[in-house]
C-alpha cells in the first residue's frame, strides 16, 4: 500500500511539473476519394452534390479532407482543440483548391475537475443532429445527410456552448469510442448555446445570434446493447447570399429579392428547426434514424424572391459490425435519405428535393487506414445558380 501511494504521489508531482506545451498532443487524418458517374437520365441536370466536390463534370480524384488536430488538457480546467483543414475550397474559387482553413479552434473551460460542467468557447460543431456531430473518421456514408447538414454550413460556427455531462455519461461515451462503435463524441447529455449562425469560417452578416439546445440520453438495453435518444432545436435569422439567375430560365438574369444586398434580405430570414434522433449502436446490428422539421429561407416558385417556407427531411440507416479477427473489421451499411425545403447555405437558398440511396461497406483494415466503397442512387436538385438557362433542375 505504501509503495502504491508513493507511486501515485510521484505521478502527480511529475504531472504538475510538466509545462502546458508538454500536454498538447497531435493526431490527424486524410481522406482520398475517387468518383465515377456510371449512369444519368437523359433529361437529368448536370451532376452536382452538396457534400462532394468530386461529383461533377471533369472531376475524379479528390482530397476530401486533410487535417491535423492539436489537442490536450493544459490544466485541470482547460482543454484546447485546434483543427485546420488543408483541403478546403473557399467560395468563389474557380481553379484554386486545397486552401488551409480553420475547422475547429476552441477551448473547453471546465467548472469542476470532474468535467461535469463545461463551457466551449470558440469555433466548434453546433449541437444539431447526431450524424452532424459524428466525425468524418467515424461516419459510414461518405457524406452527411442533407436534412440536418443544410442547417449548418461546415457543421460549425463561432459561439459559446454549455454542456452538462455527468460522470456516468462520460463513461458511456468513452466506452463507445474505445470499442469503435461509430459514436458522435461527447457533446453532453444537455447542451445550450449561442452562435453567429452564418457558418464556420464564414463572415457573419447580421447582428442576430442563433440560439440552440440539445438533449440526448444514452442507455443500456436489457440485452446489453447501447441505444441513444435525442431531441434538438434552434432559432435565428439567416442572411442568404444571392446570385444572378434567369427566373425559370426566362428573361434577363437578376439576383432574387430577400438575399444579401437586396430588399427584405439584409436582416436575414427567420429559421427555426426541430430534430429527433434514435441510435442503436452496432453490437453487431446498428440502426440510425433522424428527422427534422421547421421553417426557413427558400426561393419561391417564381424564383424571384427568397421567402420563409416549411421544410422537412431525415434518413434511416441500417449497418452491421463484423470483426474478421485477422483481416480487420467490416461495416456494411444501407441508408435512405430525403429532404424537401430550402438549402440556405447555397446562393439563393434554392428549393430542394432530394431522395437518395447509399449502399456501401467500410473495411477497417488496420487501425491506421480504411477503405470505403459506396454505390449512390440519387434524385437531387442541382444547387448551382446559372446566369443563363434554367437553374435548380433535378440531377438523376
Amino acid at each position: 500500500k505504501d509503495d502504491t501511494k508513493d507511486g501515485k504521489t510521484a505521478e502527480k508531482k511529475e504531472e504538475k511539473s510538466k509545462a502546458w506545451y508538454e500536454k498538447v498532443n497531435l493526431r490527424g487524418y486524410a481522406q482520398f476519394r475517387y468518383n465515377s458517374l456510371l449512369f444519368s437520365e437523359n433529361d437529368s441536370a448536370a451532376p452536382q452534390h452538396a457534400g462532394d466536390g468530386s461529383i461533377g463534370s471533369d472531376q475524379e480524384f479528390l482530397i476530401r479532407r486533410a487535417r491535423l488536430i492539436f489537442f490536450g488538457d493544459v490544466s485541470d480546467h482547460l482543454y484546447l482543440y485546434f483543427q485546420p483543414d488543408f483541403a478546403s475550397t473557399p467560395d468563389g474559387s474557380t481553379n484554386g483548391i486545397q486552401f488551409t482553413q480553420i475547422r475547429d479552434w476552441y477551448g473547453d473551460v471546465y467548472v469542476d475537475k470532474e468535467k461535469v460542467h463545461r463551457f466551449r468557447v470558440g469555433q466548434s460543431k453546433i449541437p444539431y443532429g447526431w450524424e452532424n456531430l459524428q466525425s468524418s473518421q467515424n461516419r459510414l456514408p461518405l457524406d452527411r445527410n442533407d436534412a440536418f447538414n443544410s442547417a449548418a454550413r461546415n457543421e460549425r460556427d463561432l459561439g459559446v456552448f454549455y454542456y452538462w455531462t455527468p460522470t456516468w455519461a462520460q463513461d458511456i461515451f468513452k466506452y463507445i469510442s474505445d470499442n469503435n462503435l461509430k459514436g458522435s463524441g461527447n457533446y453532453g447529455i444537455f447542451g445550450f448555446g449561442a452562435y453567429n449562425g452564418q457558418g464556420g469560417s464564414l463572415r457573419e452578416l447580421n447582428d442576430e445570434l442563433h440560439l440552440i439546445s440539445r438533449l440526448t440520453f444514452p442507455m443500456h438495453l436489457p440485452n446489453g446493447q447501447l441505444t441513444e435518444f435525442g431531441i434538438q432545436g434552434f432559432t435565428g435569422r439567416y442572411v442568404v447570399n444571392g446570385s444572378a439567375i434567369a427566373p425559370l430560365g426566362v428573361g434577363p438574369a437578376a439576383v432574387p429579392l430577400g438575399t444579401r444586398g437586396r430588399a427584405f434580405g439584409e436582416d436575414g430570414i427567420l429559421d427555426q428547426r426541430l430534430g429527433w434522433t434514435w441510435i442503436l449502436y452496432p453490437q453487431p446490428l446498428g440502426i440510425q434514424i433522424e428527422h427534422t422539421i421547421g421553417r426557413g429561407p427558400e426561393l419561391n416558385e417564381a424564383q424571384t424572391r427568397v421567402e420563409r417556407e416549411s421544410l422537412h427531411g431525415g434518413y434511416v440507416m441500417v449497418n452491421y459490425h463484423y470483426d474478421t479477427g485477422c483481416y480487420g473489421e467490416l461495416y456494411p451499411f444501407v441508408r435512405w435519405q430525403y429532404y424537401e425545403g430550402g438549402y440556405r447555405s447555397f446562393a439563393n437558398a434554392p428549393a430542394t428535393s432530394i431522395s437518395e440511396w447509399n449502399f456501401g461497406v467500410e473495411w477497417q483494415i488496420k487501425k491506421d487506414f480504411e477503405l470505403v466503397g459506396e454505390y449512390l442512387i440519387t434524385d437531387r436538385t442541382n444547387l448551382t445558380a446559372l446566369s443563363t438557362g434554367r437553374s435548380y433542375e433535378q440531377f438523376d
